[in-house]
């Protein structure tokens, strides 16, 4: 079962959070409206003391905490026709000012190498 995951890890400030989620919930109906397997968007909330650590890594500050986000697909280019069927039907003029630093943001294309699910 060949999947694709495009993976963001967010900065954010914890006083923007309810202006991210309501920016998330349109990223995932836009997404999942254009054929995305699933959609994740999850709220660090626990910083474990292993490795290096996201904590760390964002360079966090008080009052910060970071969103790891992840979107499935079927393979890389199931995700360019799917990113390329939401581009296209974003209206930028619409889009509201990121509740996040854009410097800080961080994504990536990532080629599954191994799936594991109780429900696989």
């Amino acid at each position: 079962m060949a999947r694709y995951v495009d993976g963001f890890v967010i900065p954010i400030k914890k006083t923007n959070m309810k202006v991210y989620k309501k920016m998330a919930a349109e990223g995932k109906r836009l997404w999942m409206k254009h054929g995305a397997l699933e959609y994740y968007e999850c709220y660090m909330n626990d910083f474990l003391p292993y490795g290096l650590g996201f904590k760390k890594m964002c360079k966090l500050k008080s009052g910060e905490t970071a969103i790891f986000a992840f979107i499935v697909f079927k393979s890389k280019a199931h995700r360019n026709q799917v990113n390329k069927k939401v581009h296209a039907g974003m209206d930028m003029s619409k889009m509201p000012k990121m509740p996040f630093d854009m410097k800080k943001f961080a994504v990536a294309g990532c080629e599954v190498i191994l799936y594991g699910s109780k429900n696989a």
